[in-house]
């Protein structure tokens, strides 16, 4: 006798580090929204707790950095809901040290997460949704992820890993029917500039006081100070879910949008200066 639920629910969505902060909310968006949400923690306790008992929520403990985790958590998704039809990769942490202040073990642990961790969950899921020949791949990369800052270049650069694992989704799943998006969140008022979600690097090098310290000492500022509302993020994932073309990348928050036209125009300028040399290294045509 089969256990998939029959009630039947707008989709079904399966999000990762769902046990608060942008995971919890974008949950309950979802729920509210009429779609089943299978929520996703190391403490699926906690998850239960934070978004109450119902048919349309599955609480699953789930480390991304386990393989064998990852394939389970699928495994009783599908059991309960029959399919997933969202994936949004949301576990993660931020590193906030120089590169040179970085320490092996610090930059193993967040590559792990960030980036190892989300290609277990994303090849775990990707089977059920080739078999539907249908589903959305989001992946929460962030404003350094486009724009590389001084202070947090090991975290930017998880994040810039993520994008070119999406850009490369992007292509290979469209002929399959599934599409693949980048969000790239600015400041969000949320705790991710408190300690549970984010390594502060312990060997602190006086050289970089005027780069990665001005950065340190400016999260410390703006901890639930930023200028963006994460409820309004929460309810615009959702606007994406709904999209019937949804785009390859999503950025939000006018700080966002501010750095990808700030990059997008240093490196126009740059191009342009050094076009001749660029072009000097082809073979004569």
């Amino acid at each position: 006798m089969s256990n998939v639920t029959k009630q039947q629910f707008k989709r079904v969505w399966l999000i990762t580090g769902a046990s608060r902060g942008l995971g919890a909310l974008m949950a309950k968006a979802a729920i509210a929204d009429g779609n089943a949400v299978v929520a996703t923690g190391r403490n699926a306790a906690a998850i239960a707790e934070r978004l109450g008992e119902s048919s349309a929520v599955l609480p699953v403990a789930l480390d991304v950095t386990d393989e064998v985790q990852a394939k389970a958590a699928v495994k009783a998704a599908v059991e309960k809901f029959g399919r997933i039809d969202v994936l949004i990769n949301n576990a993660g942490f931020g590193l906030l040290a120089a590169v040179e202040e970085s320490s092996d073990a610090d930059v193993r642990r967040i590559y792990d997460t960030n980036v190892f961790g989300l290609l277990n969950v994303t090849r775990a899921v990707l089977p059920v949704m080739r078999k539907q020949c249908s589903g959305h791949v989001i992946n929460i990369s962030s404003i350094v992820g486009y724009q590389a800052a001084a202070g947090v270049g090991v975290y930017s650069s998880t994040k810039f890993a993520v994008e070119g694992i999406t850009e490369a989704l992007h292509a290979e799943l469209k002929p399959l029917g599934i599409h693949a998006t980048l969000i790239e969140p600015g400041f969000f008022r949320t705790d991710f500039l408190d300690t549970s979600s984010l390594l502060v690097g312990k060997d602190i090098i006086d050289d970089y006081e005027e780069t990665s310290g001005t950065l340190r000492r400016l999260a410390v500022d703006i901890n639930h100070n930023q200028p963006g509302d994460p409820q309004k993020l929460a309810t615009a994932v959702v606007t994406l879910v709904d999209a019937h073309t949804p785009p390859l990348r999503l950025p939000l928050g006018t700080d966002t949008l501010k750095a990808i036209a700030e990059k997008n125009a240093y490196v126009t300028a740059e191009t342009q200066k050094w076009e001749a040399l660029s072009q000097s290294t082809d073979f004569p045509v």
